[in-house]
């Protein structure tokens, strides 16, 4: 069982922003690439309106230092 819950993409967006992340460059409306020193750059590719499950959530916590308790 993942500890990560089931959440829309705009509220993982906010606490990735939180942390440290900014938006460096977007294309269309979902595909958003961030940018935060000290880490590669990620791109974000969800609607805001997306549910994220657990286990992309797992993954994208892996690539940019987000934690629950973030959220």
């Amino acid at each position: 069982m993942s500890h990560w819950p089931a959440t829309k993409a705009r509220r993982v967006l906010a606490a990735l922003r939180r942390i440290g992340w900014s938006v460096k460059r977007q294309s269309g409306g979902s595909h958003r690439v961030l940018e935060r020193a000290g880490w590669p750059d990620y791109v974000f590719a969800f609607h805001d309106e997306d549910e994220i499950g657990p286990r992309m959530f797992s993954r994208i916590a892996k690539h940019t230092g987000l934690t629950p308790g973030d959220l």
